[in-house]
Order: structure tokens, then sequence, then C-alpha cells
């Protein structure tokens, strides 16, 4: 079920790259590509979110002081702290969402490198046993185990590159793929690289590379972000080095073709954010204005006053229930005291009369 569910997940990603590659006819440019579009696509989602992160971000000495003056009373401190952002228009939890999306999106693309058959190349099972069965014949080794067997589809891919004329045209949506890219090779990891030194020249030296320009645009992306909040509390001081710690770790141990995509994911959050933060610091000094503000103001007290005029409905409907309540209760206690008494006695089966309400058999005994 959820092998079925990502593979759903990763089939737009992969036909995405899979039609960059077939217009360039580069690996590395397809991934490049992929994530300018990627990013265009998500944009319109995020410009709300930054705008009022910056907002927040202004707001940060109303918010010291609310946290200072009633530091002994948290439930206070929160109700003012969601008043201040309902009157100045900030949704402290609007840009969080968007944060996380890239993890996702490079989750699927892992997947569409490590196993380009099945999901960039969208062949079926019994297509992709076909392409190994003929690769064995022509000597090719299945690999049996470790991280040779997790990357074996790569291996595959490779084969049939080598030996293109021979697979050509036999099987559906089969690819000649080729992960040269600038003389690397993005189907490597670093850590094969490192093992095998002596023989890597220019590619190795780039595969070793690659992670550490990742780390690097993952640095001044965290820079920018973090002087943009204007705040250099411990805690953003440790997020600014550990993203490019997990960068340069990552990159040791997954295939190359991920630090492109990591690459250019970096640079373009970078001119995003260098873009966006100068476009809406614009318009939140024209939004400061008296006028602005009391406009702003204005659609404060009109929600203000609208969640009033709700919570005075429902403590009108809490009231109207309950003189409802009480007027069934005491209908229910008259008709308690009206209804006609009876003497079992003269009870004959379910007839609480059949013998008269005062009848006695001990009436007329001496």
């Amino acid at each position: 079920m959820l092998a079925q569910l990502g593979y759903y997940i990763c089939v737009p990603f992969a036909w995405l790259t899979r039609l960059f590659y077939s217009v360039t006819g580069s690996y590395g440019l397809a991934l490049i590509l992929f994530t300018l579009v990627v990013k265009i696509v998500i944009l319109p989602f995020q410009l709300k979110s930054k705008k009022s992160m910056l907002r927040m971000n202004r707001m940060q000495g109303k918010i010291k002081d609310i946290q200072v003056r009633y530091a002994n009373n948290k439930e206070k401190q929160n109700q003012e702290m969601a008043d201040l952002y309902a009157r100045e228009g900030i949704n402290p939890m609007g840009g969080c969402l968007w944060s996380f999306l890239p993890f996702p999106i490079l989750i699927a693309l892992y997947y569409i490198i490590r196993v380009p058959l099945r999901y960039f190349m969208s062949m079926t099972t019994e297509a992709i046993d076909g392409v190994r069965a003929l690769a064995q014949t022509m000597g090719y080794e299945t690999a049996a185990s470790g991280q040779a067997a997790a990357y074996e589809q790569i291996y595959l891919a490779k084969f049939v590159h080598e030996n293109w004329a021979s697979f050509q045209g036999k099987f559906d949506r089969l690819i000649d793929l080729d992960y040269n890219f600038l003389g690397m090779d993005l189907a490597n990891t670093v850590s094969n690289v490192i093992h095998n030194f002596k023989d890597a020249g220019w590619s190795g030296w780039g595969l070793i590379l690659l992670p550490i320009l990742a780390a690097g645009t993952q640095f001044a992306m965290s820079v920018v972000t973090m002087k943009q909040q204007g705040d250099a509390n411990q805690n953003n001081k440790a997020v600014i080095y550990a993203m490019p710690i997990m960068t340069l770790w990552f990159g040791y141990m997954l295939p190359a073709a991920l630090m492109i995509y990591w690459i250019a994911n970096a640079v373009f959050s970078l001119i995003q954010e260098v873009l966006l933060n100068k476009y809406f610091n614009k318009i939140l000094d024209r939004e400061e204005t008296d006028k602005e503000r009391e406009k702003r103001e204005a659609r404060y007290a009109k929600r203000q006053a609208a969640m009033a005029n709700y919570n005075r409905q429902m403590e009108q409907a809490k009231g109207d229930k309950k003189i409802k309540q009480k007027q069934a209760e005491k209908k229910a206690q008259q008709a308690e005291r009206k209804a006609p008494g009876t003497n079992e006695n003269g009870r004959v089966g379910q007839r609480p009369y059949a013998r008269g309400r005062s009848f006695s058999e001990d009436h007329y005994s001496e």
C-alpha cells in the first residue's frame, strides 16, 4: 500500500525529469530545470507566508514586551500574543508547512534516481526482469546484497547505456540514460570515489566537491534566512550549522545526482529569499503608514465584533436551552401531581380499576 502510494507520488516528478532529459539530453541539466520548475510552481503558495513572517519579525519588540510583562502569567501571555497576531494580521504558523516541502520532493527524487527503470522510465516489473535477463546473457552480474543491491537498477541502467545497440527498440519505455554531467558520473557516490581514489581523476574530484558546494550553498541560505528573522539565539545558530553538516553527510552517502538538485535548490532559494525580502519589505514599509494601519485595525475591530456577536448567540442559545429544560421538568412534575391514584387491591391484570378504586376483600369481614 505504502509502496504503491510512493510510486504515484513519484510519477509527476519522474515525468517532469524525463521530459527535461528528452529535451536537453543531459541528466544534470534535467535535474536543474526540474528544480527550477518546482520552485516556480510552489512560489505562489509561499508568498503569503513569507509576508506574514517578515511582519512577525518586525513585531519582535512588541512580542518581547508581552513576554516580559506577563512572564508569570502564561495564560494571559498567550492571550495577549494571540490578540497581537490578530491585530497585526500575522499567522505564526504560516511558513511552517512550506519549509518542510523540499524534504518529500527530495525523497521522491531519490527514488527516481536510485530506481531509474521503475520510476524514471515507468517500466513494469516484467519489462525490468526482461532487461535484466538480457543483460545477464551479455555478462551483467546482479548484485546480491549491500549498497550494490540498493543501487542495482542504476548499474543496470548504466550497462544498458554502454550496450544500447543491443537493447534499443526491444523494451517499451526503456531509455538510453547517460549519467555523465560535466565529466562526472552522477550515479556514483563520494564514498565509492574515496575508496577508489587513485583512478578517480577529475570525475572523482568533481564528485567530492559537490557535497562541499551543496553544504556551502545551504550555509549561505541559512545565514540569509536567520539574518532576515533578526533573531540570533542559540537555537537558530545551531540550525545554521546543522543543515550544512547534514547536507555534507548525505552528500557523502547518496548518489551525486541528488547533490545537483540540492545545490540548485539552495541557489534558487537564496535568490528567491533575497528578492522576496526586498519586495515585501517595501510593501511593509508602505503598510506602516497611518492610513494602512487604520485599515488593518478596522478589519481587526470587525473581526472582534463578529466574534463577540457569535459568543452572545452561543450564550443565548445555552440560556434558551436551560429555560426549555426547566419548563419541561415543571410540566413533568405537574403531570405527576395530576395523575389519579389507584389501589392495587382493585387491579385485575393490566386493568387498574377492575374492582373499583376502594375495593377491599376484608371490607365485610368481622
